[in-house]
């Protein structure tokens, strides 16, 4: 396949699927079965381009130019390549949760849901093979809208004011400073394209570069860096898979997958360093350390599990922050790889708090006594995922915090080394409870947790993406080839 039928099929595969999957409502096994299939087929579109990336290839598509400098195009770099890797291969396990959480739910507007998961995923892929950050921009924004239907799902008062937060945090961040960023970047570089060693060397001084790096970087509100994280809290109101999109293969990683591709290929790891005596992205550090132990600390005393496990993602979304921001080469293939051990630790997490509300019809911390006798496969898979966000062999997320943890000592970097520390033992003490109480609490009389596990495809599901985080630990092979090419000439 010639990669620029397959970056065009990418895109339009899964628009395609949406609109097969809208004709097929009235038979939902046909409708899953085109969400299965569409997905498969968009994993395949993927894969398509790797061998040509991985060979030093930049596979590149221009559909038209707006403007002198702004070009609706895309191009295939190692950090696309590796989101579109994660965002096609977790849609597929995603598809399969779905079907077991939304039948045993008994979801309504289930149709509606498939749609909008799919046109989600068109989104994505646009951000990631994004060949500009106008590019990415547009595609950002059709993200946002196309994930208010999922946030808002249930319908009910508290959906619609968690959509209003989420919609107003997300648009009125990108509108008011990051298309503002995008403008100054086009005025001075005369181009906003995705260029190794970056864009904007030699374009603006120190003071102006801190300012330009603080409108995108808070600009960027996926990334949930605080205090433009109230969105993804809130978002909690919408169905488990939905959660799932938004913390693992969609929303938050388009935020900091965006971070990691500004600081890159517009801003430059090295014109970022040598900008001034402290370096103009010494402030980010700081603001994603901040970041990271806030939230950590709120996690900590969060009893309602979902509650918990979104404030464990604004603290992981910001390692990724500080990591890139520290601008040692291994930091920032610590950020990259991060990306996909965070992406298949969550997706894990959410998955079990899923199972167990469809099964138990448990949402706090504090009713999951014993419920691990019950359910040792979902509690089993969590406490995989677990073990992975906390930063423990044998699971990826050990791999990820040794390369940023190795970055930030290279770079002499005491707060960041403090941070990454502290913020792991508070990781710990989150999630360690969680797995203890599963295992070894005895259940209340009353707990009434003998019902078993929840639908096959549920189980199946998040012990695949548990499996997957074991995986990435013995053979990180591919996403850490990725990375490493990423900072390359």
């Amino acid at each position: 396949m010639q990669p620029s039928l397959a970056i065009a099929l990418s895109l339009l595969v899964p628009a395609a699927g949406a609109l097969l999957i809208a004709g097929a409502g009235r038979w939902p096994n046909l409708r899953e079965a085109i969400t299965g299939a569409t997905a498969l087929a968009l994993l395949a579109c993927v894969l398509a381009l790797l061998p040509a990336v991985a060979g030093g290839a930049r596979p590149a598509l221009r559909l038209f130019t707006l403007l002198p400098g702004l070009d609706l195009a895309f191009k295939v770099e190692p950090l696309g390549m590796l989101f579109a890797l994660i965002a096609s291969s977790l849609w597929i396990v995603n598809s399969l949760y779905s079907v077991g959480y939304m039948r045993g739910n008994d979801e309504a507007h289930q149709t509606r849901f498939y749609v909008c998961f799919a046109l989600a995923l068109a989104s994505t892929i646009g951000i990631a093979f994004a060949g500009n950050l106008f590019t990415l921009f547009i595609f950002y924004e059709m993200l946002t809208l196309i994930t208010y239907p999922l946030v808002t799902h249930h319908g009910t008062p508290e959906a619609r004011r968690g959509g209003r937060v989420y919609l107003g945090v997300l648009m009125g961040t990108s509108i008011v400073l990051l298309l503002p960023a995008l403008v100054w970047i086009w005025s001075v570089a005369g181009t906003t394209d995705f260029t190794a060693g970056g864009i904007l060397a030699g374009k603006l001084g120190h003071g102006a570069l801190a300012g330009l790096l603080a409108l995108t970087m808070f600009g960027i509100g996926k990334a949930a860096l605080m205090p433009m994280h109230r969105w993804l809290p809130a978002a909690m109101v919408a169905p488990t898979p939905v959660s799932a999109l938004l913390h693992a293969v969609a929303v938050v990683k388009a935020g900091v997958f965006s971070v990691v591709k500004v600081i890159v290929y517009i801003f430059g790891v090295d014109n970022l360093a040598g900008s001034g005596i402290a370096g103009a992205a010494d402030w980010l550090v700081v603001a994603a350390g901040f970041t990271i132990l806030a939230a950590s600390v709120v996690a900590l005393a969060a009893d309602n599990l979902k509650r918990r496990l979104a404030y464990s993602t604004v603290s992981q979304l910001s390692y990724v922050v500080m990591a890139a921001a520290l601008l040692a080469p291994w930091s920032v293939v610590g950020a990259a790889l991060h990306i996909a051990a965070h992406a298949v630790g969550k997706i894990t997490l959410f998955f079990a708090a899923g199972a167990i509300y469809t099964a138990a019809h448990k949402t706090e911390v504090s009713q999951l006594h014993g419920i691990g006798r019950h359910m040792p496969w979902t509690m089993g898979a969590f406490a995989l995922a677990a073990l992975s966000m906390i930063g423990l062999p044998p699971a990826v997320g050990f791999v990820s915090k040794w390369y940023m943890l190795s970055g930030a000592m290279a770079a002499q970097h005491t707060l960041a080394v403090v941070v990454i520390v502290v913020s792991t033992l508070l990781n710990a003490g989150y999630f360690l409870p969680i797995v203890y109480r599963a295992f070894f609490v005895a259940p209340p009389i009353e707990a009434g947790h003998a019902h078993g596990e929840a639908p096959w495809p549920m189980v199946v599901a998040l012990c695949a993406t548990a499996l997957a985080t074991v995986a990435l630990f013995f053979w990180p092979d591919v996403p850490l080839a990725l990375a490493r090419q990423m900072l390359a000439p």
